[in-house]
């Protein structure tokens, strides 16, 4: 949702770093170029204002001009106000206390409501352990109901029964009345929306707003909607009391104003953002960790907890376990895969680690992407079972087999393969060097770690040009290793990847 805002500030800002001293004209002058970009990005020209308002009183001072790193002290500072715009701290559902907890969804049509009640009502089964009901009070669009109750269904959770001819106010008295007697904790109410903002519609929802007494009033907008989605939320929260934002399709070419707007124009923090279409595609926002996004700081913490909530902690035990005994064949890599799509693939755990925004498009433009992923793992189903284990088994003619099953060349399977031993190498080395304690030596030997926003390419150990054409070679061309990948930017702890086993939460 911020690539375009990120590119744009890196280069802002990486003009800033390269000089020794700032003087008041190179701040001036940098904080135009962020204004610029902020406009472009879709941001509310109020919010552009006070945001470079806030930023310039802070960085046009002799602390920062005065710095030792003063391009970095500037950094710095506008990542403290985009967390102050976007929200100090993540903003938990009000719904802890003596249920039925209502939960009240509105938004124009289109904006997601129906697919966010089901993600949310799943997100709260399982991360929270409610027992959660969904009601459609959405009487108007054709196969509102239906969705919700296929939704419901996929969740495993309760709906309420349709009843031809009842109005939105009977159908939510009739569902806080079936809640109570069926002990629901979280009562998700799905009202109907519009194409545009009529007194019909704001009428409707302030007269379920008062029969359900909701303990949590979330406006669903669409992060790709820009300006218009600030000006439905600024309509809504005027006439009920907003209590949160849901911004859906977050993954989509979304310029990222929204986000950045919402919080200021309306002082409702944003909740949750939909990340795909998906019933688990719902995530928890985190201002500090989209302002690291934003700044291409990356979003560690991010990553990992999605590492220890997709990968089993047996699984990495073994993995671990063989890695420490050197050990590394077809069967490994393979797991390795499944692991790196469970995480959103590829791109998505790229998008978490600091410093890799120019990186990601090299990668994309040598084809390191989520395609050559499933072309290695169609190699590897083509195998037989001892193939997996013991790649020597691969003549000429097994390997023109396994390219014909897989819909690949030979030239692929035999890069695949290269790629392999690479890694069955490099494990055997790290298992005489101590194991996992081998691979931390591999790793600071490599320049590897935690990158430094804001340096210049030659300065950063992830953006050096040198360890992008290092990591090409381990690669093996077009078609990425994901233990190299993994390994190479290592030390965060994800399990199954060269790092440190974490435990699957339940």
């Amino acid at each position: 949702m911020f690539e375009n805002l990120t590119d744009k500030l890196g280069n802002v800002f990486k003009g800033l770093t390269k000089r020794g001293a700032l003087s008041e004209s190179d701040v001036e002058n940098a904080l135009k170029e962020v204004r610029t970009a902020l406009l472009e990005a879709d941001v509310a020209l109020s919010v552009v204002r006070e945001f470079i308002d806030k930023v310039k009183v802070r960085a046009i001072g002799e602390e920062v001009l005065r710095s030792v790193t003063p391009g970095q002290q500037v950094i710095k500072i506008v990542n403290d106000v985009l967390i102050e715009v976007l929200g100090s701290s993540e903003s938990e559902l009000l719904i802890d206390h003596a249920p039925p907890a209502v939960i009240l969804l509105v938004g124009l049509q289109g904006s997601g409501k129906t697919t966010t009640a089901g993600k949310l009502a799943f997100h709260l089964k399982s991360k929270k352990r409610k027992k959660v009901m969904l009601a459609s009070l959405d009487i108007y669009r054709p196969a509102a109901r239906e969705q919700l109750r296929i939704l419901g269904e996929q969740a495993e959770v309760l709906v309420l029964p349709e009843i031809d001819g009842e109005s939105p106010e009977k159908i939510t008295k009739r569902a806080m009345a079936a809640s109570k007697v069926q002990a629901i904790d979280v009562l998700i109410l799905d009202t109907a929306g519009r194409t545009t903002i009529d007194t019909a519609m704001m009428s409707e929802a302030k007269e379920v707003f008062k029969l359900s007494n909701p303990s949590e009033t979330l406006l669903v907008a669409d992060a790709m909607t820009g300006q218009d989605a600030v000006q439905t939320a600024k309509a809504f929260s005027e006439l009920i009391n907003v209590s949160g934002v849901v911004l859906t399709r977050s993954d989509g070419d979304a310029r990222g104003g929204a986000a950045l707007s919402m919080r200021s124009v309306t002082g409702c923090p944003i909740k949750f953002v939909g990340i795909s279409e998906k019933l688990d595609g719902l995530e928890p926002f985190y201002p500090d960790r989209a302002a690291g996004r934003i700044l291409d700081m990356g979003d560690v913490v991010s990553l990992v907890e999605k590492a220890a909530e997709t990968i089993a902690e047996e699984d990495a035990a073994q993995m671990m376990k063989r890695m420490s005994q050197g050990s590394f064949d077809m069967n490994d890599m393979l797991k390795q895969i499944g692991q790196l799509k469970k995480m959103g693939g590829l791109g998505g755990i790229m998008s978490m680690l600091p410093g890799i925004g120019k990186l990601q498009k090299q990668m994309a433009a040598n084809n390191f992407n989520d395609k050559a992923i499933s072309k290695q793992e169609a190699i590897i189903y083509s195998m037989t079972k001892k193939e997996r284990v013991n790649v020597s088994l691969l003549n000429a003619s097994r390997r023109k087999r396994i390219a014909s099953g897989s819909g690949t060349a030979v030239s692929d399977v035999n890069r695949l393969v290269k790629q392999q031993q690479d890694m069955a190498r490099m494990m055997k080395k790290m298992g005489k060097m101590g194991g996992l304690g081998g691979l931390k030596n591999i790793m600071s030997s490599l320049g590897g770690g935690n990158s430094n926003p804001g340096l210049e390419d030659s300065q950063n150990p992830v953006m050096d040009a040198n360890k992008m054409a290092e990591l090409q070679k381990m690669m093996g061309g077009n078609m990425p290793n994901l233990g190299n990948v993994a390994n190479r930017f290592g030390g965060m702890g994800l399990p199954g990847l060269g790092g440190k086993p974490s435990k699957k939460r339940r």
